[in-house]
């Protein structure tokens, strides 16, 4: 059974910034819960092709990146699990795509968008996540996504609305 999140945030930060800053890797364990103590533990990183008029640039993870995490599951247990991301889709400052190669879902697909909006007078960045997953629990898949997965993740992501400005600043 396959589950789909979606969540969006508007930040007043440009495009390019934000944009920067998530296509990064270094900055993954700063947009995580704290109590999880997210770590890059190996970074195999394929940069994207340079903008026609730059000759350096961010240090992007583009398609073929492959990033190897360990996080806490509870925070009470020394106990890290294991996420390894592989990059399969890269437009700069458009939307970049990520699949867990290993980790504790059976299937995830999570798409990054950004898109320039203006709200209120101020030039910023609507950061939109679509995250499709399958936990493989068959029959129980729906009650743990219901009362386990997705309260989970909304709290991670309400976290990261949070904290994303003054990490932007």
């Amino acid at each position: 059974m396959s589950n789909q999140l979606e969540f969006a945030e508007w930040v007043p930060f440009s495009l390019p910034q934000v944009f920067a800053f998530f296509s990064n890797p270094q900055n993954l364990p700063r947009i995580m819960p704290a109590v999880t103590q997210t770590r890059i533990e190996r970074l195999h990183l394929v940069p994207p092709p340079l903008p026609e008029h730059s000759s350096t640039g961010p240090q992007a993870a583009g398609i073929g990146t492959v990033i190897e995490t360990s996080f806490r599951l509870f925070p009470f247990l020394p106990l890290r699990a294991p996420w390894i991301a592989l990059i399969t889709e890269f437009e700069r400052n458009h939307y970049f795509a990520d699949i867990q190669q290993k980790g504790p879902f059976k299937r995830w697909h999570h798409r990054h968008e950004f898109m320039e909006e203006t709200r209120q007078g101020i030039r910023g960045t609507l950061v939109r996540d679509v995250i499709e997953y399958e936990f493989g629990l068959g029959p129980l898949e729906a009650l743990a996504n219901s009362f386990l997965i997705e309260p989970k993740m909304r709290t991670m992501f309400a976290q990261r609305q949070k904290a994303l400005p003054a990490l932007l600043s």
